[in-house]
């Protein structure tokens, strides 16, 4: 019941903390009570969906290279077992939410039915099922901000947008690369893609990232100093890149484990923003 949680997914859920950062609420004890109940709400959440979405695909996890050892589909964990846990957290999840408020509840509210939508029915569909993973991380840099109560940045949104579409494409390119001719027996919406058109993708989402992130670094933070970071995430843009060359793309989240060099390039960027907006007070977020 604990490994099908997927905590090192939970990672996913740090999109929550960048409005903390950004509007210098992170000086605030009661801005961090109010984001890390956030983040707890969404990583409960989050995993009543991988639940959900392992009771649906147990059968394509079996035949997966990897995914057959995911506890649904190893039969580690009865289905009856799978279901009541994905109640209990989803029931958690939404409790933790209505503590931060009826706004933050909708958000959540969204952001499941945008992550059922995407098991249910747009998994399958070529580019869309693309752009319903983005979606969860556009509710996640949302909710952050609301749990605070701090002005939502749209440029804060852009570059979440931009910067989970550019994940997203180059999973899918790491997929194919991954399982070869037997990609189509695992994702059906697979066949429909192809290296030569998700290097195109891979090509528009990494300028759209880059190029988002250096403008509101200039334009919409709270200091230009923080143009200073920019560097750090060309390099973790590169990075990921050339792992998806490699083949190593499939996961993006198992990547920010396994590979050292992009976790301290994380690392990184976060105490250097921290120093940089300490040393450079400014407007909010």
């Amino acid at each position: 019941m604990v490994r099908a949680l997927r905590t090192r997914q939970w990672s996913k859920n740090i999109l929550i903390f960048p409005a903390l950062l950004f509007s210098y609420r992170f000086e605030e004890l009661a801005g961090w009570a109010e984001s890390l109940l956030a983040f707890a709400a969404f990583c409960f959440l989050s995993s009543a969906g991988y639940l959900v979405n392992d009771i649906r695909d147990q059968e394509a996890d079996r035949q997966h290279p990897t995914k057959h050892l995911r506890p649904v589909a190893s039969g580690d964990l009865p289905v009856p077992a799978a279901a009541a846990e994905a109640i209990v957290l989803a029931a958690l999840g939404f409790g933790l939410s209505a503590a931060l408020g009826t706004s933050f509840l909708l958000v959540a509210i969204l952001y499941v039915a945008t992550t059922l939508s995407y098991s249910m029915v747009f998994k399958h569909v070529v580019i869309l099922d693309v752009m319903f993973l983005t979606a969860g991380f556009f509710w996640r840099a949302v909710a952050g901000a609301v749990a605070i109560g701090v002005y939502i940045s749209p440029w804060l949104l852009l570059c979440a947008s931009f910067g989970a579409l550019f994940l997203g494409f180059n999973k899918r390119r790491g997929e194919i690369a991954a399982l070869g001719d037997e990609a189509v027996e695992h994702r059906r919406n697979l066949a429909d893609y192809n290296p030569e058109v998700l290097r195109d993708f891979q090509s528009i989402t990494t300028n759209g990232t880059i190029l988002s992130y250096a403008l509101y670094t200039v334009l919409g933070s709270p200091t230009e100093w923080l143009l200073v970071t920019l560097p750090l995430v060309l390099y973790g843009v590169f990075r990921y890149v050339w792992l998806v060359d490699r083949g190593e793309g499939a996961a993006p989240d198992e990547i920010l484990y396994r590979d050292r060099p992009i976790l301290f390039t994380v690392v990184l960027y976060a105490v250097t923003t921290v120093i940089v907006l300490v040393c450079s007070p400014g407007a909010a977020l």
